[in-house]
């Protein structure tokens, strides 16, 4: 374990389980439905999760990518939201399944939900890896949900803090004299 975690909260293993799992009812939702299939990863947290997720979908399917901001040289959001990378696939007539690290305050997915909207798609839902409800700004229909998480900033399997992180196998709590507020240096979003 990294000297920076306090505490593992999902090991590899459960994480690799939980995502075959996610993947199986994906299939089982859109194997029959017809039409096409597009999973669209919100960038930069989602994107291991959205590796792992599309090698185990058995539905054909497309992957692209989007981005949204909010948060600049600090650990809260600026609350304005603004997507910053948009789809290159063209998703009218599309089945669009938004794909997501962490669902905390819920203002980014709304936003890049409104996005995707725009696009026609033939229907639109949401997955997410990580689901904190002690948060909640803006409510989101979640169909497809990996954990549900405790108002702790969490690090690993994608997200991260300062940009480290991101690269562990396991989803850790980070210890709080890790954790630079605003003011003093860079930060992250607290989770």
């Amino acid at each position: 374990m990294n000297d920076d975690i306090e505490t593992i909260l999902f090991s590899e293993e459960i994480i690799a389980q939980r995502v075959a799992e996610l993947a199986a009812r994906i299939d089982e939702d859109y194997g029959a439905r017809g039409g096409e299939l597009a999973l669209v990863g919100a960038l930069t947290g989602s994107l291991v999760f959205l590796a792992d997720l599309t090698r185990h979908i058995r539905t054909p399917h497309a992957v692209d990518t989007i981005r949204a901001r909010s948060y600049g040289a600090s650990t809260r959001s600026s609350g304005a939201v603004r997507v910053t990378h948009k789809p290159l696939l063209d998703l009218a007539g599309k089945h669009v399944l938004l794909v997501e690290d962490i669902y905390d305050t819920g203002r980014t997915i709304t936003r890049l939900l409104e996005h995707l909207r725009a696009c026609n798609p033939r229907s639109l839902e949401v997955c997410v890896m990580f689901s904190k409800r002690g948060r909640r700004l803006f409510r989101v229909n979640v169909k497809y949900r990996g954990f549900e998480i405790p108002d702790r900033f969490i690090v690993g399997y994608g997200l991260d803090y300062n940009e480290k992180y991101r690269n562990l196998p396991y989803v850790g709590v980070l210890r709080k004299d890790r954790i630079i507020e605003a003011g003093n240096h860079a930060g992250k979003k607290r989770r």
